[in-house]
């Protein structure tokens, strides 16, 4: 048994509330949760005290969207690198894709992935079952209450799990249990977008007319299937990585998240980065979908705020600098960013765009109950305490020496972040601190209440 221990005196942003508290964590789990300051006389005996004078004290971040690499594109990243590079970030749980080598298109193949985490992630996992147009008998195999959901991508991007048949799609929506997330890029458009480029350009073709190839219509007209589709069967149904002014019209916000079938989710570097910044970072911010313009960045944040966007994530796609730094056709898409998300939005706050509560709702909250998590999401009593601890007044800069991504690079480096990650609980156990990560530690799988 691990010895009891008090997080003192901190700022808890849980539940909409921003108090003085503290927070008692005896073994795995929250025990007890204390409003205000807390004496000397109120503080059991024989426990260790963390004093969190100044800091905000969050339920860990709960990713819904990361690309590991692993098995079989490990020259990119691994579970084991890119979960401390996780944690790093008070990224507590992840749910990882299903585009890796072999793609995961088996019950096998997904449990093999859940042993490998077993053995080498700091932080708490799942991993999507994929999708092809050929295993959907498979599919409806997956236990759902201890896999987070199905994964189809409705347009290719890395990986060869494009789901292009209209009777594969047909039943996938209307037999499958789990959530089904989806990748929405309409194929059809992009592949005549990519011809007509390609033809006047060559492999000339400047990274800046990325988002015109994969267009907004594109987006567009794949999301509204996806979303036509699930009202049409009644289908659990989370579309991933919005990027565009137009699909917000296609989600709702009338109704409690705990009751919507269908909820959407933006990335960080959707809210971040605009067309604007393809000039000086190019193709190290190529993502599928792409970064668009800053009006559509503009709505993404509104949509966010107004709670038509359900989760913030960040589709973490590591690729060597190698790979990136090439010509527009040849250069993969996606990039890390993983252990920068939490710090991203909390340059939000510092920008006064969005509120402390609101982060912790759309980071933490949200994704556990979009995916029905079981304990976690929370600072509840008798809930994992999954828990972060942040300097909000505090510089960080990023740079080689502190990127824990296994590929090297982010597409943040020299930038300058206002708040710093401190101390991350994984499970109760202090995983991070202040840069250093405990290597002996292994996080849990995530379990589902469906």
């Amino acid at each position: 048994m691990k010895k009891p221990l008090l997080i003192r005196n901190a700022q808890i942003v849980n539940e909409e509330e921003l108090f003085k508290g503290s927070v008692l964590i005896c073994d795995d789990l929250i025990t007890e949760i204390f409003r205000g300051g807390t004496s000397n006389e109120q503080i059991p005996e024989n426990i260790d005290i963390l004093d969190a004078e100044g800091k905000l004290l969050i339920p860990g971040v709960i990713d819904d969207q990361v690309h590991f690499r692993e098995p079989g594109l490990t020259h990119k990243a691994d579970i084991e690198s890119e979960s401390r590079a996780a944690v790093a970030g008070g990224v507590t749980s992840f749910m990882e894709m299903p585009n890796t080598l072999p793609p995961t298109l088996t019950q096998e193949l997904l449990e093999e992935k859940y042993q490998i985490a077993a053995k080498t992630s700091v932080a708490n996992y799942s991993f999507y079952m994929g999708t092809s147009n050929y295993n959907v008998d498979e599919v409806l195999k997956t236990d759902p209450a201890t896999v987070c959901g199905v994964k189809i991508f409705l347009g290719a991007s890395t990986g060869n799990l494009l789901v292009d048949d209209p009777q594969t799609l047909e039943r996938l929506f209307s037999e499958c249990k789990l959530l089904i997330a989806t990748h929405c890029e309409d194929e059809t458009i992009i592949k005549q977008n990519s011809a007509a480029f390609l033809q006047k350009y060559g492999e000339n073709v400047l990274i800046n007319m990325h988002p015109t190839i994969r267009s907004s219509e594109a987006c567009y007209r794949s999301s509204e299937y996806a979303v036509n589709m699930a009202k049409k069967y009644g289908t659990r149904l989370h579309v991933l990585h919005l990027s565009t002014a137009q699909e917000m019209q296609l989600f709702d916000n009338s109704i409690p998240l705990k009751d919507k079938q269908i909820t959407a989710e933006v990335c960080v570097h959707h809210l971040w980065f605009s067309d604007e910044d393809y000039q000086k970072l190019g193709t190290k911010i190529k993502w599928n979908p792409a970064v668009k313009t800053a009006n559509d960045r503009q709505e993404l944040m509104e949509a966010l705020i107004n709670d038509k966007l359900d989760v913030v994530a960040t589709d973490h796609a590591p690729h060597t600098i190698e790979e990136k730094n090439n010509t527009y056709f040849k250069a993969p898409s996606g990039g890390p960013l993983v252990q920068h998300s939490l710090q991203v939005m909390l340059e939000f706050w510092h920008q006064k765009k969005i509120s402390l509560e609101k982060i912790v709702e759309k980071m933490c909250h949200a994704p556990a109950i979009c995916f029905k998590i079981k304990n976690r999401g929370f600072i509840h009593k008798g809930y994992y305490a999954d828990l972060v601890l942040i300097e909000p007044n505090r510089l960080f800069t990023v740079n080689k020496e502190n990127i824990l991504y296994k590929c090297g690079w982010s597409p943040f480096e020299a930038h300058t972040f206002h708040s710093t990650i401190t101390h991350t609980f994984v499970n109760g156990s202090l995983v991070f601190e202040n840069g250093i990560i405990n290597d002996s530690y292994k996080g849990m799988r995530l379990l589902f209440n469906r």
